[in-house]
């Protein structure tokens, strides 16, 4: 028999997708040198997409509930290759805010629809193996294109960065335009658009879900601005990192892919919030490291971060199916919307804390944000619920 292509094909999606997303963060202080602008400001190249995708994400999978899964996917990724290689070819700071805003309209298209594919093709084992697949996938991709692009830009600038990203993206969309085979139990929606706002009407009044959502926008705030602004505290003095340097320091991320596969089993045995305590204690001591003026004690606190971090996505992100009894997808949409406007927000919110106390000052604000999730959780989350769908998605 042979090996099921569609776990493989979905990972490569999945970095496809993630590769894109989060580009420029090891590379801002060689932007804002390029463009003589102020650090600060280049942090909107991160909230850009962000925002297109929050933005677009409640409907791409309306879209594809209609139109179909491959051809989305594989179109998307297509698509894609465009305003990367625009973005790297950008004369102005804006013009390259512009082109990432349009890649993030592009990137749910592959991100969402390959959810609903696996959903739709892999029940059961299948579909718990291929989500894993796709979860690493979308993690290694997050540090991969940040890598790439840290390591190219050291010796060929950041434009180059870019371009071998876009690169990458092509590679990958030719890939899943061979390898993933076309749905076989797709079957187009009928119903009109009202019927989707619907089930968001419905939703929005779902506190425990709500609760959920606020979480969600937390992690990811609190991940963009930490991951956004520790990039100028090492690229100046003392530290002075180079791109290659701050691409490196990206490694960390991968610790999410351990630490997500073990938030399920962990929050079985003595609860989610319990798990979201340690998870949030593990980040709080990695925000305290950063504060320490050493490089080593700031790479081990991004780790500690990360590690802590991904343990809150995983259990949000697995909840929120639980919290609702029908219109599953719509509220994993919500959701969505919500988790990437805290990203948004978390690009250049910050930058006011960075102005006027420096790293300490961002530092300050995420450790307000945390504790706010932990209250949230404990106020609003259930103490016990049934753990199915606790690994099923995640998304970086």
């Amino acid at each position: 028999m042979s090996r099921d292509p569609r776990p493989a094909a979905i990972a490569v999606a999945g970095i496809a997708n993630f590769l894109n997303l989060y580009t420029p963060q090891a590379i801002l202080p060689a932007i804002a040198t390029s463009f003589a602008v102020p650090a600060s400001a280049t942090g909107l190249a991160v909230t850009a997409p962000l925002l297109a995708v929050a933005l677009v994400a409640p409907f791409a999978g309306a879209i594809s509930d209609r139109l179909g899964r491959k051809r989305l996917i594989v179109g998307a990724a297509f698509a894609l290759v465009v305003p990367t290689l625009m973005v790297a070819s950008s004369d102005s700071l804006e013009a390259l805010i512009a082109w990432r805003f349009v890649q993030g309209l592009v990137l749910p298209f592959i991100f969402a629809v390959s959810v609903a594919y696996i959903g739709d093709e892999l029940p059961g084992a299948a579909g718990l193996k291929t989500a894993s697949y796709y979860s690493g996938g979308n993690i290694f991709g997050g540090f991969f294109g940040r890598f790439v692009a840290g390591m190219v830009a050291e010796w060929a600038g950041w434009r180059m960065g870019f371009g071998a990203v876009a690169g990458l993206t092509l590679a990958g969309a030719i890939y899943v335009a061979i390898m993933l085979p076309t749905e076989q139990n797709f079957r187009p929606m009928t119903g009109g658009f009202g019927a989707t706002l619907a089930t968001y009407r419905m939703h929005v009044r779902n506190r425990r879900l709500l609760a959920t959502c606020l979480i969600g926008f937390g992690m990811l705030f609190s991940n963009v601005a930490i991951y956004t602004f520790v990039n100028f505290l090492l690229a100046a003095p003392p530290y002075s990192f180079s791109p290659a340097q701050l691409g490196g320091v990206f490694t960390v991320y991968l610790l999410g892919v351990v630490t997500t596969t073990l938030a399920g089993g962990l929050a079985v045995r003595i609860g989610r919030i319990s798990t979201l305590a340690l998870g949030l204690g593990l980040s709080w001591l990695g925000l305290a490291c950063t504060l320490m003026p050493m490089s080593a004690a700031i790479v081990l606190g991004l780790a500690f971060l990360s590690a802590g971090l991904f343990v809150v996505q995983a259990l949000c992100i697995g909840l929120v199916p639980i919290l609702v009894t029908e219109a599953r997808s719509t509220a994993v949409g919500l959701y969505v919307t919500t988790y990437y406007i805290g990203g948004a927000l978390g690009g250049f919110v910050p930058a006011l804390a960075y102005q006027g106390a420096g790293w300490p000052g961002v530092v300050a604000l995420v450790a307000c944000v945390f504790a706010a999730m932990l209250v949230l959780a404990a106020w609003q989350w259930p103490s016990r619920v049934a753990s199915a769908g606790l690994r099923q998605h995640t998304v970086e």
